[in-house]
């Protein structure tokens, strides 16, 4: 029996992080209700990069997109044209060695603005906001999460964000807030998350990252 996911009206990234949830805990098949065009091309790039198999239906007021394992008949037969072909590529590949020293090196996001991306603020903020919650879904969180200029706000109390920053802060990930910003904005004792920090320790942070994630 499939698992039906009703995410319409729920904005980016939740239909997608509900169904991949659903896919996880439940298997497949299942059937995520979406009500815009986004949202379902989205989950089907999602079942996608899983490996799945992602077919969607027009319904009332929105698309039904079912997601279900690539039948055994469709890979043999893409297999056994793609065979001969695949082996040649196979035999002509070299390996490229990763340092592994870069491998153990953390991973940091840099949030310098309480808004992603310029234009209109009130979008900014709303991205924002699921850019954070969406890091709470991934199989790895960042080591670490700076947060200076107006991202600073993101930590106080009142911002819709702060319970993300504190579940991420809980599965171990540093939340790190600059001091200097704070107090620019009157914000030094309204800290909801987080420690504060200071410029040279931002600086030494991302001199020593391996990935900068800058949203």
């Amino acid at each position: 029996m499939a698992t039906i996911i009703d995410a319409r009206g729920k904005l980016c990234p939740q239909p997608v992080i509900e169904t991949k949830k659903a896919i996880q805990e439940q298997g497949t098949p299942v059937i995520t209700i979406v009500d815009d065009e986004i949202a379902r091309q989205n989950v089907e790039k999602m079942a996608q990069q899983m490996g799945l198999y992602a077919e969607s239906s027009e319904i009332e007021g929105g698309f039904r997109v079912l997601i279900q394992p690539i039948s055994t008949d469709v890979l043999s037969a893409v297999m056994a044209d793609a065979g001969e072909a695949i082996g040649q590529a196979l035999q002509m590949m070299e390996p490229t060695p990763f340092p592994p020293e870069v491998d153990r090196l953390p991973t940091v996001v840099v949030i310098p603005s309480n808004c992603m991306g310029s234009g209109d603020d009130a979008l900014g903020a709303a991205l924002m906001k699921g850019f954070i919650y969406a890091l709470t879904q991934l199989d790895q969180a960042p080591e670490t999460i700076l947060l200076y200029n107006s991202g600073a706000k993101l930590a106080v109390h009142g911002a819709d964000t702060v319970q993300d920053l504190k579940v991420l802060e809980e599965n171990g990930t540093e939340v790190l807030v600059c001091g200097t910003c704070l107090n620019h904005y009157g914000l030094t004792e309204h800290l909801a998350v987080g420690s504060v920090t200071n410029m040279y320790a931002i600086a030494d942070i991302l001199m020593c990252a391996g990935k900068v994630i800058r949203p």
